[in-house]
């Protein structure tokens, strides 16, 4: 059968309702879809499924649901059918969802769990979420300097099935201090009695409890890992962050400061579009928007100010947002790329000069193309235009399009600058990017295009 069809076959059976056939079908997927498509069902439907899977299958199902449905299956089922599931997710699973518990709801689980289990879920619960210790795994094998690659297969052998990551073995003293890692590769080329001590790698990668997050899996990244060991301050092998943990962490640092970028109070956690509320939606947009249309008041009363020029010369109003929006799109564009370069740790603040003058110099670039554009553009549309009988079309053509160059040379400059400054003062530059500087921009484009009239035309 091949996916095409089975995936058709399994939407018929929830059409139908039809457990019993269903659950057969659902055995043979990967846990990850099995937890998709569990994840759908009511919980009358899927407390009826549950049971047709084994314990250890129902704790990586349980792992892949979202904290929300993970309570609500604690309350639905009896302590000790939840508790045997819970000691079978995945350990960084089982204590995020420990995290998310209410200190009450905590209280109702422990005592059903193994003294092994309650001891690491409290540990790995300590630490913050932030860092590499909130987000460790302690399913990794270990082996011992001393071993024969003989000894050290067969304990791999009798550890895997409740590991979840051997492609590295590491290899620790008696204190379960970090000495190096070998591989399965190194274990099966070299001779039996071959000791773990002469194979092992001693040149390797690692981070420690309470390092950033977001620089653990940037350090996944940058060497190719499968997964980093993390050591405490007694050099002590305590965890590992796997590469799947890595992209996960990578894709919320980048949802996270778009969500900045574009105005949007971040989440707690990870919300699925179509199941949140109207209402958290609009709060977390609300106050950025509301805000910066506070601040845009201002833009009013710019336009306020020069309403004598505009009577005066009233081609202007047609091509007031040609320039604010090329002002408000080229300083975005370069906040962005700078923030960008910034998370990348391409640059930092102390480089804000050579940020600064060769974003100067690109938007010099621009200014000239785009100036040219908006002169003929101008010259091209505005032929027809009414204008006072003491300028000509080319004069004020020219005008409007030096007006736009300024705009995008300032606005390039403010949008490389902004976020720098941000950064400079302690906060997230993420903050500073595109609603905010549109808003900022609108402002200053306003000045530049009013003041270049009024100097051009002595309005």
């Amino acid at each position: 059968m091949t996916v095409r069809e089975k995936q058709l076959l399994i939407d018929e059976l929830l059409e139908e309702n039809n457990l019993i056939e269903l659950v057969p079908v659902l055995q043979e997927l990967p846990v990850v879809e099995v937890g998709e498509i569990l994840g759908q069902l009511e919980n009358e439907h899927l407390l009826q499924i549950l049971p047709k899977f084994t314990v250890q299958q129902q704790g990586l199902i349980l792992s892949e649901f979202d904290f929300s449905r993970q309570i609500e299956l604690f309350h639905l089922l009896d302590r000790m059918t939840f508790a045997e599931a819970f000691e079978n997710m995945y350990s960084e699973s089982r204590a995020d969802l420990f995290q998310q518990m209410t200190v009450e709801e905590q209280t109702m689980l422990l005592p059903y769990l193994s003294k092994l289990v309650r001891e690491n879920v409290i540990k790995l619960s300590a630490y913050p979420p932030e860092t590499a210790g909130g987000i460790m795994s302690t399913d990794f094998a270990t082996v011992l300097l001393d071993m024969s690659c003989e000894q050290a297969i067969a304990k791999i052998r009798a550890d895997a099935p409740s590991k979840r990551m051997i492609y590295y073995v590491y290899v620790v003293d008696k204190d379960m201090r970090m000495q190096g890692f070998i591989t399965l590769k190194d274990l099966m080329l070299n001779q039996p009695e071959t000791l773990v001590r002469d194979a092992l790698h001693r040149e390797y990668v690692f981070a420690r409890v309470d390092d950033d997050r977001e620089a653990v899996a940037s350090q996944i990244a940058r060497y190719d890992l499968v997964a980093i060991p993390i050591l405490n301050a007694e050099g002590q092998l305590v965890g590992i962050v796997t590469h799947d943990e890595a992209i996960e962490i990578i894709r919320a640092e980048d949802t996270e400061d778009l969500e900045k970028i574009m105005g949007i109070v971040p989440a707690k956690e990870e919300l699925d579009y179509l199941d949140t509320s109207s209402w958290q939606h609009f709060k977390k947009r609300v106050v950025w928007i509301v805000s910066l249309a506070a601040v845009g008041i201002v833009s009013g009363m710019v336009i306020h100010h020069f309403e004598g020029v505009l009577d005066k010369l009233l081609i202007l109003a047609l091509y007031m947002p040609m320039v604010a929006d090329t002002g408000g799109n080229t300083g975005s564009q370069a906040a962005t790329v700078v923030i960008r370069a910034m998370s990348l740790g391409q640059i930092s603040v102390a480089n804000w000069f050579k940020v600064i003058w060769k974003e100067t110099r690109i938007a010099l670039f621009l200014s000239v193309c785009l100036g040219t554009l908006a002169f003929a553009k101008v010259v091209f549309l505005s032929w027809e235009t009414e204008i006072p009988a003491a300028l000509s079309l080319g004069q004020v053509a020219f005008a409007i399009s030096l007006a736009l160059s300024l705009q995008v040379i300032t606005a390039t400059i403010i949008g490389a600058a902004l976020p720098l400054l941000v950064k400079r003062f302690g906060g997230d530059p993420a903050v500073a990017a595109s609603p905010a500087i549109t808003t900022v921009v609108d402002v200053t484009g306003l000045l530049i295009y009013f003041g270049v009239a009024v100097a051009f035309f002595s309005l």
